[in-house]
C-alpha cells in the first residue's frame, strides 16, 4: 500500500501543489485544512483539491480540520497511520504580522506545537516543515546558504517560523539522546527536513490581477532599498519546483538524516520592477504601479544559495522566471475571478 502522508494546510497554494506531487510520486495523501487560506468547493472541499482529483482522475481524502483542535487532531492520527507529515499550515503575511503579532504567535506556534505533541504521542517521527526565509532577517550576505545566522527576524511572522525551527531542532535533540543508547533504537530520533524559501506569491498574484484588470494598479513597497532600481529582490521560484523540492525532501527522510535544513531558489534574484516588465512580456498588458511607502518587516535582498538541496536532494529549479510568469498569466487568463468561476481546467 501506498505510504500516507499527512499534509497540514493541503488546500492553499503551495499545500496543493505538494499534493499533487505526492500522488504523482507514488504517495497517498491525507489533507487537513481549515479553509483560512483555501476555497471552499463544493461539499466541503477545498476547489484545489477539488479540481487536482478531477484532472488526475482520483480521490484525495480531505478532513476539515483546525491544528488548534487538540482533540480532533487526536481523533485524526488515530484513524489514520502516517508514515509522515508534511506541514504548511499557518498564518502567511508579513504586513499582517506586524499589524497582528499576537494572532500570528498563538496561531502558528500553538498549532505546530499541538502537531508535534500528537505525532510523538503516535510515534509519527517524519516531518518534513515548510519554513520561511524569513528567519534569517536582514541577510548578512547572499546569496544565503544554510550556514548563514538565524533569528534576525525583522518581523512576527518570521519570528514564528524561527521558534518553530527552534521547537523542531530541540525536540529532535532530545528524542535522539531518548533514544540513542539502545542500538534497537539508534535510528529512530526524530527525522525532519526544515526547508527555507521565498515565494512571493503575493506580489505574483497582484500582478497578473492588475494584467487581468481586477486590480488598477500594484503597489509596490518602497523604491528606495539598496538594489537595482530601488525596489525589493526576492526570489521568484515557480511552485512547482518549490513542490518537487519539498517532495524531494521528504524521500530524504527514508535515510534517517536525523534535523537538516534546505534553502530552495533559483539562487537569482529579482526586483519588483523586474518582475513587473517580465509580467508585462508574458501577458502582453501594461501593468500599472504607484510606488508606496516601505512596509515594516521588509528587508531589501533575499536570495537563496541552492547547492545543498542540489548536492544532497538531487534537487534544481528547472523553470525561470519567464516560464513562470507564462504559467501564472495562463492560469490567471483561464480562472478571470480564481477558484470561484469553477472552471476546472487548472488548479
Amino acid at each position: 500500500m501506498a505510504q500516507k502522508v499527512l499534509v497540514t494546510g493541503g488546500g492553499g497554494y503551495i499545500g496543493s501543489h505538494c499534493v499533487v506531487e505526492l500522488i504523482e510520486a507514488g504517495f497517498c495523501p491525507v489533507v487537513i485544512d481549515n479553509f483560512s487560506n483555501a476555497v471552499q468547493g463544493e461539499r466541503d472541499v477545498p476547489e484545489s483539491l477539488q479540481r487536482i482529483e478531477k484532472i488526475l482522475d482520483t480521490s484525495i481524502e480531505f478532513y476539515e480540520l483546525d491544528l488548534l483542535d487538540r482533540p480532533g487532531l487526536e481523533k485524526l492520527f488515530k484513524q489514520h497511520s502516517f508514515s509522515a507529515v508534511m506541514h504548511f499550515a499557518g498564518l502567511k503575511a508579513v504586513g499582517e504580522s506586524v499589524e497582528q503579532p499576537l494572532r500570528y504567535y498563538q496561531v502558528n506556534l500553538t498549532a505546530t506545537m499541538n502537531l508535534l505533541e500528537v505525532m510523538q504521542t503516535h510515534g509519527v517521527r517524519n516531518l518534513v516543515f515548510s519554513s520561511s526565509a524569513t528567519v534569517y532577517g536582514d541577510p548578512q550576505r547572499l546569496p544565503i546558504d544554510e550556514q548563514h545566522p538565524v533569528g534576525g527576524c525583522t518581523n512576527p511572522y518570521g519570528k514564528t517560523k524561527f521558534f518553530i525551527e527552534e521547537m523542531i531542532i530541540d525536540q529532535c535533540k532530545a528524542e535522539k539522546v531518548l533514544y540513542l543508547p539502545q542500538v534497537l533504537y539508534s535510528t529512530s530520533h526524530t527525522p525532519c527536513i526544515v526547508i527555507d524559501f521565498t515565494l512571493c506569491a503575493v506580489v505574483l498574484s497582484s500582478l497578473t490581477q492588475v494584467a487581468i484588470g481586477r486590480r488598477k494598479h500594484l503597489n509596490v513597497f518602497g523604491n528606495d532599498y539598496d538594489t537595482i532600481d530601488g525596489t525589493g529582490v526576492r526570489d521568484y521560484i515557480h511552485v512547482v519546483d518549490l513542490a518537487k523540492g519539498h517532495i524531494a525532501a521528504l524521500k530524504k527522510l527514508k535515510d534517517n538524516c536525523g534535523c537538516k535544513v534546505y534553502n530552495l531558489g533559483t539562487g537569482t534574484g529579482y526586483s519588483v520592477l523586474q518582475m513587473v516588465k517580465a509580467m508585462e512580456k508574458a501577458s502582453g498588458k501594461e501593468i500599472m504601479y504607484l510606488i508606496a511607502p516601505r512596509r515594516g518587516g521588509d528587508v531589501a535582498s533575499c536570495y537563496a544559495d541552492p547547492l545543498l538541496a542540489e548536492k544532497e536532494l538531487g534537487w534544481k529549479a528547472d523553470f525561470d522566471l519567464e516560464r513562470m510568469c507564462e504559467d501564472l498569466w495562463r492560469w490567471q487568463s483561464k480562472n478571470p475571478t480564481g477558484f470561484t468561476n469553477n472552471s476546472p481546467s487548472s488548479i
